[in-house]
């Protein structure tokens, strides 16, 4: 028998060849070809010389550190060719692009979506988006949800409109999951400073209580120690609340000690 050995089908398929990129790109006269064009552009804000990557197409990336306030990180870059042999080298692109490490400015948010609540300030115009869900026609609600609209506006509150309101104010400072809430014997719904909103059944009101949320929207089901059915505490036989029927001590009648 002969020598064993493996058969096999070799393949027609050959590897593509990357273009050979001439020496001379890679010389210290590339370098300072590349940093002459840089500074043209980059003037006295290029750096030193931080690297060169050979590309497919057999140019070559020199890349310089930039100076350039505010764009820590980035580089001046200047591609560069050469017919091999030929002994000369062109210039395909000079540009400032960012490193690995570059400070990048954040994300482009539109205007109208970097608007946060509390951003408006006095004489501020803030319009509504063209394409605001919270606003509708009038012939479009059919269903006020039981909240009285201003007649006197062109448009009103939509359903959805009205539904995030009274989502915000439940979730908010002055719903039951506050802290003042959690920590209240009784809740506004039954508080003679709740004024309802439109009806008693809409859950919501404002609170006129100078000394609590006076002005602002309550859930009904918020709460605070300043209740109006809310009595003075007790402490033993003396009233620890400091009001007029407390009393000042008389001290005219306690004999002075004999020396």
């Amino acid at each position: 028998m002969g020598e064993a050995g493996i058969i096999g089908t070799m393949s027609n398929r050959r590897r593509k060849r990357r273009p050979a990129t001439d020496p001379i790109l890679l010389s210290p006269e590339a370098v300072e070809v590349a940093r002459e064009v840089v500074e043209e552009l980059g003037e006295e804000h290029v750096g030193e010389h931080i690297g060169v990557t050979v590309t497919e197409s057999g140019a070559v990336v020199h890349r310089f550190r930039s100076l350039m306030p505010g764009y820590k990180g980035w580089e001046w870059i200047a591609v560069l060719a050469s017919v091999p042999g030929s002994g000369e080298i062109t210039v395909n692109e000079v540009s400032l692009q960012a490193g690995k490490q570059a400070t990048l400015a954040p994300e482009w948010v539109p205007y109208e979506d970097r608007i946060q609540p509390g951003d408006l300030g006095p004489g501020d115009i803030l319009p509504p988006r063209h394409d605001d869900e919270r606003l509708v026609a009038w012939s479009e609600l059919t269903d006020g949800d039981g909240f009285v609209r201003n007649p006197r506006s062109e448009q009103t509150l939509s359903r959805e409109g009205l539904a995030e309101a009274l989502d915000r104010w439940r979730a908010g400072e002055y719903g039951p999951h506050s802290e003042f809430a959690k920590q209240a014997d009784m809740t506004c719904e039954t508080c003679a400073f709740y004024l309802p909103l439109d009806s008693a059944d809409n859950e919501v009101g404002v609170c006129a209580n100078e000394f609590s949320a006076d002005g602002r929207v309550v859930q009904e089901d918020y709460g605070c120690g300043a209740h109006s059915a809310t009595e003075p505490e007790m402490i033993g036989d003396t009233l620890g609340h400091g009001g007029r029927e407390y009393g000042a001590y008389d001290d005219s009648g306690v004999s002075r000690w004999a020396e």
